[in-house]
């Protein structure tokens, strides 16, 4: 079958010139002012040690005195990339930049990235729980299956700072406020609700167990991953229990009917099928989405590439389809939760993020949604929705702080209008950059040396 043009231009055609022409994506600079020779007293030595003194006589001062509470370490080992595998912590930076992009753009959130040579999942565990005293939260990235669960789950238990996994609960919770809304537009409830889920992952098994704790009955899940159905006879899952603890738990308590064989079994008859599998675009084929039921809904996630394209999925009778990527409608990506969450979380201080405070977020994100007016096109907002983050934030710290959970209990108000604030000032810097060319047009062509700067 000949490919189906699917968009206008391809993102991935500019990339490479475009990063090497800056060089990345972020960069550090000042934030305080610097009037003249005399501040580096200020700044630096002799004057900065009193800030250190203050901060050894009380350590919460840390907060005050630097910017720990608005920095976050996006870590990654590289062992699972995007829909790449394992291409190393090297070929990973981009993603990690480009996350860092979000964080601020989107967040107002100072983000690190942090790409680590790391031989197994307790070295990473000990280089991350040594970072502590630097970063106000970690969100952790693209690591592989099954150690990126024990490396949250251990990570969560022993540092006294939010630990995030994106592509657990990133994702998870994106999905979840999109799936609330897709079932809005067809008529359909959470109740006895059929669903296939095809390729598990860190997301669809994070999403699993969200979707569950929300509501979804287990019996009518069918899972799917490369070797085939989710089911209790899997010997090959039950022989490594100890480690895919999540998929043996859903081998024998999902798919009650006892379904076997592949996708194509797999989306026969659901009303939802929700892939995060390996990149397609022919992984999941119109005629499996025809056998689905009336008003269906695809979530086709994998990145770079969607399990099938959209077009072709609702010429097979998708009513909506939704994918990460966001250059098509429905763009449900973790992108929409990260930057706002995290700012809130960040304000308020959080020691973790819980499943509440994730089921905040979903709710807040749907909510914005519904605000725009929702459409077969149109069941989340964009991620560049200058509201989306103020709304998860404030959502999330209301959690934070009901729970005990918040060292800085500001009400949800204020961290609603800090959020703004600091979004605001985060793009109007952004402009001013563009507009004085501190910053080059990628068109250009006077400045041509890498890395930005004037020829």
């Amino acid at each position: 079958m000949a490919e189906v043009k699917h968009r206008e231009h391809d993102p991935m055609s500019e990339a490479v010139r475009l990063h090497a022409r800056h060089r990345g994506t972020v960069q550090m600079m000042p934030k305080c002012p610097i009037r003249g020779f005399g501040d580096f007293a200020i700044w630096y030595t002799p004057g900065v040690a009193a800030s250190c003194r203050a901060i050894a006589s009380d350590p919460d001062r840390v907060f005050e005195q630097t910017n720990r509470g608005n920095t976050v370490a996006i870590v990654s080992d590289g062992s699972r990339v995007l829909g790449l595998g394992n291409i190393g912590p090297a070929a990973g930076l981009p993603v990690m930049e480009g996350k860092a992009l979000l964080f601020k753009y989107l967040g107002g959130v100072d983000a690190v990235p942090l790409c680590l040579s790391v031989a197994d999942a307790d070295a990473l565990i000990d280089v991350v729980h040594a970072l502590e005293p630097t970063f106000g939260g970690i969100n952790l990235e693209d690591i592989a299956q099954p150690k990126c669960f024990r490396i949250l789950d251990t990570l969560r238990d022993a540092m006294d700072i939010p630990v995030w996994h994106d592509d657990q609960q990133g994702t998870a919770t994106a999905l979840l406020a999109g799936l609330t809304n897709a079932l809005e537009v067809v008529g359909k409830s959470i109740a006895g609700l059929k669903v296939a889920m095809i390729g598990m992952g860190a997301a669809n098994v994070a999403s699993y167990r969200l979707l569950t704790a929300w509501g979804l009955d287990p019996a009518g899940v069918i899972a799917c991953d490369s070797t085939g159905i989710l089911h209790p006879g899997r010997s090959d899952i039950e022989a490594r229990c100890s480690e895919f603890v999540d998929k043996w738990r859903i081998c024998r308590e999902s798919n009650t009917e006892a379904v076997v064989g592949g996708i194509a079994e797999a989306m026969r008859g659901a009303d939802v099928c929700i892939a995060f599998a390996t990149p397609g675009p022919e992984v999941i084929r119109p005629e499996w989405v025809q056998s689905m039921a009336r008003d269906a809904v695809i979530f086709a996630c994998a990145n770079p590439v969607p399990e099938i394209w959209p077009d072709l999925a609702k010429r097979a009778g998708a009513r909506i389809v939704a994918t990460g990527r966001s250059d098509f409608p429905n763009q449900v990506n973790n992108s929409l939760v990260f930057p706002g969450l995290f700012r809130g979380v960040l304000d308020v201080r959080a020691r973790r993020i819980s499943d509440e405070m994730a089921f905040a977020a979903a709710r807040a994100l749907a909510q914005c949604g519904r605000a725009r007016g929702l459409s077969p096109e149109a069941i989340v907002p964009r991620m560049d929705d200058p509201e989306v983050a103020p709304k998860i934030a404030a959502a999330v710290a209301a959690v934070a702080v009901q729970q005990g959970l918040a060292r800085n209990p500001i009400t949800s108000e204020e961290v609603e209008r800090q959020a703004t604030e600091r979004i605001r000032l985060t793009r109007q810097a952004t402009e001013m950059l563009l507009r004085d060319r501190l910053i080059p047009d990628p068109n250009d062509t006077e400045t041509d040396e890498p890395g930005g700067l004037p020829s």
